[in-house]
């Protein structure tokens, strides 16, 4: 039984197994957090996903009978937090659902049920008895239908997927955790999830301003409890939602795997060996080792982003095609780029690289380098104009 605070349970499912999450890995697990208030009217705030939901019962009734709990507060209708909610509602029949008016659309399409619904708007209270909560709609953070419910008497702010984590631990609390390694799985789930809603996650920022915040329990991962922690997330949040990045150069490709070749990660190596001469901070990234997500991550930390692929079949390797994808639906704003490859007989192809490039959002900075078969050394220097572009924008900066 974890109390969170005074009449505040944390009644959660820790799912160790978890390795892929919406595409992106997930090598730590994950937590589902639910959220216990035991007042006069028993109130679970989220649920868990549905095959934890025994686990999450089990610590509910550690508290009370769950027969007793007249409001389950929905902050998000994606399934791995309102999953649960079904199940429950045999045991509870009589009990609302509290959800945004989104929610209920959304409740409703999920679950195909009549559901006794609560909705509530922006600002809106509701007592429980002792406590009071107030709830805080945030559309598109990373859902239409999300929102947050703050505990007005204990300072707890309860915003579901904003300030989480994919981490699976015993601990409960980011600072038992290791405070560095629960930012940069933080820094993990913002890039790899709500990067796109940079403007929204401001909106919800300026509006949460004003609330005195002594605990965050998002709804995946460790909680905030310390003064310091908290601070550090939210002007985390900040930075990332204003697509700030640190003047350094990640460096993304894939490369023939042929004992002859290997000429793009050749390319590779040489642009890591002259931005080191440059003393540029730079992180290499070969898509054969490592995921997309890891990947998007080093790209929300980077000013400058170098893409590299050979030409398959007139095509970059299915391994950049796949990260395109994937970094033009993220869509990271104010980055600049530079592709490079090599090919064999028509260099068409890179082309499409460089449209995908810019439909992502970045800004090119210089024509992209491209080499036929084997990279001479006199080719490879010539890589030094890229570098000496990427000079001028971080010194411009």
């Amino acid at each position: 039984m974890h109390q969170l605070k005074n009449d505040i349970y944390w009644t959660g499912y820790i799912d160790w197994d978890l390795r892929i999450f919406h595409g992106y890995s997930t090598p730590e697990g994950s937590t589902y957090n639910a959220y216990l208030l035991p007042d006069e009217k028993p109130t679970l705030i989220d649920t868990v996903k549905y095959y934890g939901f025994d686990e999450m019962l089990t610590r509910i009734r550690e508290v009370i009978d769950p027969e007793r709990i007249e409001y389950i507060v929905s902050n998000h209708t994606e399934m791995d937090h309102s999953g649960s909610i079904d199940k429950l509602l045999e045991i509870c029949p009589n009990a609302e659902v509290v959800c945004s008016p989104k929610g209920a659309e959304g409740l409703s399409r999920h679950f195909k049920k009549n559901w006794k619904l609560k909705v509530v708007n922006n600002g809106d209270k509701l007592k429980i008895g002792k406590k009071t909560l107030q709830f805080f709609l945030m559309p598109m953070v990373h859902w239409p239908d999300s929102m947050a419910t703050y505990v007005v008497e204990d300072k707890v702010l309860l915003p579901n997927d904003a300030f989480g984590q994919h981490y699976a631990s015993f601990e409960r609390y980011a600072d038992e955790a290791g405070i560095d390694l629960v930012m940069e799985a933080a820094a993990k789930y913002y890039a790899n999830i709500v990067l796109p809603y940079g403007a929204q996650v401001q909106k919800v920022l300026a509006a949460l301003q004003g609330l005195d915040i002594e605990m965050i329990g998002p709804s995946h991962g460790l909680i905030w409890r310390r003064k310091e922690d908290i601070a550090r997330i939210v002007t985390a949040y900040k930075k990332w939602s204003a697509y700030e990045s640190d003047k350094r150069v990640t460096i993304v490709y894939d490369t023939m795997c042929f004992k002859a070749m290997h000429s793009t990660e050749s390319m590779a190596l040489k642009l890591i060996e002259l931005l080191e001469k440059e003393s540029i901070p730079c992180m290499r990234m070969n898509l054969s080792l490592t995921h997309i997500s890891d990947a998007m991550t080093q790209v929300m930390n980077s000013k400058v982003v170098l893409i590299g692929s050979p030409m398959l079949n007139n095509h970059v390797l299915p391994t950049i095609g796949g990260f395109l994808t994937y970094l033009k639906g993220l869509k990271p704003k104010n980055r600049y780029a530079a592709s490079f490859g090599s090919y064999g007989w028509a260099a068409i192809g890179f082309k499409e690289l460089e449209e995908s490039i810019k439909e992502a959002g970045m800004e090119l900075i210089t024509e992209g380098r491209y080499i036929k078969f084997i990279p001479d050394e006199n080719e490879l220097a010539g890589l030094s104009v890229i570098v000496e572009k990427i000079k001028e924008v971080l010194n411009r900066e």
